[in-house]
């Protein structure tokens, strides 16, 4: 029986993990790999790295100081779990059987990716799923937005403050009629595609064109050094479905300490409906959910 088994390897769970084994915690990591999407780099050509503190160097460290604690990791994926009377019963991929007193999950969530030929041959070479994420590395370029919803309006609300152009490509009207919808639109480095579809993405080393297409089936060639995609985020929430809480979007609702609707259950990163998608974050939810998962086991 462990104290705490974390589910998913990202930058929440690695941390968590870290903060768990300091605390002397009998935890377990679980995870198909260490790192998740905080291992992704953006190549630009010439592009400089400057000595300043980022989140996934953070990770790194992390994850070198588990990959070194054999102990407290295992590279599988958790196929089923469930609340066992006053403990948590799961299951892996391979078969194996755990149980634990407290779970945290953070298995973060999937972009709904953009399925045209050139998206993912170009995919972090200039095609990107988090705006938040790497809009400041396309000061005074062209970029494209694909998306209609909060998340598309507001990386092109991020963009337009610092990119020379942005084209934001609305399959529909979406969100667009909202304050934040207007005020992108007002924008004289937006132009608005609404309607319009991508067809393709080309370039060389790195995305240089998106071709788009509009109801009547006009095309247009735009010539762009990123394309954004957010079309939506996907939880993976496969495992509490129907016995956890979720909002609308199925993402886990958690209270400000991380705590789900179920006790002993914890959540972190981009599984949950707070606002994430950015590193650090993540890493301070995850540190949270260590510490909150450690006092419930205390008071228990």
């Amino acid at each position: 029986m462990y104290d705490l088994i974390i589910i998913g390897g990202g930058p929440a769970g690695l941390t968590a993990a870290i903060y768990a084994i300091r605390k002397r915690m009998n935890c377990l990591l679980i995870s198909p790999d260490l790192g998740g999407k905080a291992n992704l780099r953006m190549v630009i050509e010439g592009g400089t790295t400057y000595q300043v503190i980022n989140g996934s160097d953070i990770v790194r460290r992390f994850r070198g100081e588990l990959e070194y604690l054999e102990f407290a990791r295992l590279l599988e994926k958790v196929t089923h779990l469930e609340k066992a009377g006053d403990h948590f019963a799961l299951t892996t991929d391979s078969g194996r059987q755990f149980e634990a007193k407290s779970v945290i999950l953070s298995m973060g969530a999937d972009p709904v990716r953009l399925n045209v030929p050139g998206a993912d041959s170009y995919f972090m070479r200039g095609v990107a799923y988090s705006t938040v994420s790497y809009a400041p590395l396309y000061m005074d370029k062209q970029v494209a937005v694909v998306g209609s919803n909060g998340m598309a309006l507001r990386g092109a609300a991020e963009l337009a403050q610092i990119a020379s152009k942005v084209h934001l490509i609305a399959p529909d009207h979406g969100e667009l009629d909202s304050n934040l919808g207007r005020r992108v639109l007002a924008s004289k480095r937006v132009t608005l595609y609404e309607g319009w579809q991508p067809e393709s993405v080309a370039g060389d080393s790195e995305v240089r064109q998106l071709v788009i297409s509009s109801p009547s089936a006009e095309q247009c060639t735009l010539d762009v050094d990123a394309v954004f995609v957010e079309l939506g985020l996907v939880p993976r929430t496969g495992l509490v479905e129907g016995w956890v809480e979720l909002d609308e979007q199925k993402r886990i609702v958690t209270s400000c300490g991380t705590e789900t609707s179920v006790p002993g259950l914890f959540a972190a990163g981009d599984i949950t409906h707070l606002p994430a998608e950015q590193v650090l974050i993540a890493i301070g939810e995850g540190a949270k959910a260590a510490l909150n998962a450690y006092e419930y086991l205390l008071n228990g």
